[in-house]
């Protein structure tokens, strides 16, 4: 849910007219409230999420450091002795075998690990498996590192996009994920859930203002369209989005989820922070030209709004199209050793879904541009441009009474001085406020010449030493 791009979009706060808090009101208003609804709706008020002992799953996560590695225990096998820090058998060491080879983890004395304990004989070895390593300490300095180099180069408005991540993932876990698990429509579920991330994150971010209200208009029409095409192709696809993770996961809860709507869910949700990028950017670059000149019609703001677009629509493409080719990696690899032609790997349900997931989500990432900057120039057309704040004057003397010159006089002038004479602002230094300039006629510049001296005279020689 962040920026796929470094663009900086911090907005002057600009005061809106009446006619443009009327137009967001009537077009902003409908769809606060819908979101609104829509959550209470869907939000599993009353409902128990069972726990993972009550689903099935008795295993409970042990901390401990590893004191010894041998490589006795068998082909492809080593004993990894390890002295449990946490649980029921705490400061005991225990030797677990665990797989050696390729593809299976390598353990060192020190290492901090974390065992799955099956909750039946904490001293016996065989209750407890090495399931992975301990990793939160690098994981808080990465956080810290991240948060100070975010409020170095934003100070404040880092902060604020700080806080707005913290109440991204307060949606996503308080409200998101409980109601999938549920039972909800998990489509359904992600556009309200968007919806209530962008309102939250893009007002806290970027200030309450026509600017941010432009941008939320356009991120939830663009994210409707996502989530319209999504279904569309996915159900003419034949995609059922099972695959091993959600097959897993439909098992342990042993309830009914739609397992294609959770797959349009991760598309809508993953497209969300390059829509916020996308749609920030195209309504500051209007109202930078409507403020640059305010003579500029409707269509010329959003046909010069368009053009900034096709510059971004390139890269933010590329930026979507490659993180889920990035996610998908080991995927690809897999399948293109099994001997397969390029038609039937680009087919296979797992390739598939995020072919659709990609291409949907370029494709709403795409028509955001045009929808943005259509209802931005709308907006801004309307807005009126305040005036530039006049520098103040550094206190002088008072003037003197300009003299005033005398009009009446120069029409008694002979009539080739008044064709000598020029009047107006020649834009070389000269002060109207002196009188009327008249050309010097060529007698008078003679005078005004300082006079040439003359060379001095050469003496004639007498001859004489």
């Amino acid at each position: 849910m962040g920026h796929g791009h470094g663009h900086s979009h911090a907005q002057e706060a600009e005061p809106a007219s009446q006619r443009v808090r009327t137009l967001l009101m009537w077009l902003l208003v409908p769809l606060a409230l819908a979101t609104i609804v829509g959550a209470a709706l869907l939000y599993p008020f009353g409902h128990e999420q069972k726990t993972g002992a009550e689903v099935g799953l008795h295993q409970q996560p042990v901390n401990a450091v590893v004191t010894g590695v041998q490589e006795n225990c068998g082909e492809k096998c080593i004993a990894v002795t390890v002295r449990m820090s946490d649980g029921a058998a705490s400061g005991q060491s225990i030797t677990i075998p665990s797989v050696h080879g390729p593809g299976a983890p390598h353990f060192d004395v020190g290492d901090e690990v974390v065992l799955s304990y099956s909750g039946s004989q904490p001293q016996a070895a065989e209750s407890y498996q090495i399931v992975d390593f301990q990793r939160g300490w690098s994981l808080v300095v990465l956080a810290v590192l991240f948060a100070a180099a975010v409020l170095l180069l934003g100070r404040w408005q880092g902060l604020a996009a700080l806080g707005a991540l913290l109440l991204s993932f307060v949606v996503l876990v308080l409200f998101i994920m409980p109601s999938i698990l549920a039972g909800e429509n998990p489509l359904m579920v992600a556009v309200v859930g968007a919806g209530l991330i962008m309102f939250v994150v893009l007002y806290l971010t970027h200030g309450i203002s026509a600017r941010t209200s432009t941008a939320v208009l356009g991120t939830l029409v663009s994210l409707a369209l996502i989530g319209v095409l999504g279904a569309l192709f996915s159900a003419a696809s034949s995609l059922t989005g099972l695959d091993e993770d959600t097959i897993n996961l439909v098992t342990v809860l042993g309830t009914d989820i739609d397992t294609r709507g959770l797959l349009l869910a991760g598309t809508l949700i993953g497209a969300l922070g390059v829509l916020d990028d996308v749609t920030v950017t195209q309504t500051s670059a209007v109202w930078e030209l409507r403020r640059a000149n305010d003579k500029l019609t409707w269509r010329e703001l959003f046909a010069a709004g368009s053009r900034i677009g096709r510059d971004h629509m390139s890269s933010v493409v590329n930026t979507l199209v490659m993180a889920y080719a990035g996610a998908a990696l080991p995927l690809l690899l897999a399948i293109s050793l099994a001997g397969r032609s390029m038609g039937e790997i680009l087919t296979a349900q797992q390739i598939a879904q995020e072919i659709v997931r990609t291409l949907v989500g370029s494709i709403g990432l795409v028509a955001a541009i045009p929808v943005t900057t259509a209802l931005a120039a709308l907006v801004a057309v309307r807005q009126e441009v305040a005036p530039a704040v006049p520098e103040p004057s550094v206190p002088s003397e008072p003037e003197k009474p300009a003299r005033k010159p005398a009009a009446k006089p120069a029409a008694k002038e002979p009539a080739a001085q008044r064709r000598n004479r020029i009047e107006g602002d020649l834009f070389i230094g000269y002060d109207p406020d002196k009188g009327p300039w008249e050309r010097p006629t060529e007698r008078a510049a003679r005078r005004a010449a300082p006079a040439r001296q003359a060379p001095p005279a050469r003496r004639r020689s007498s001859g004489s030493p």
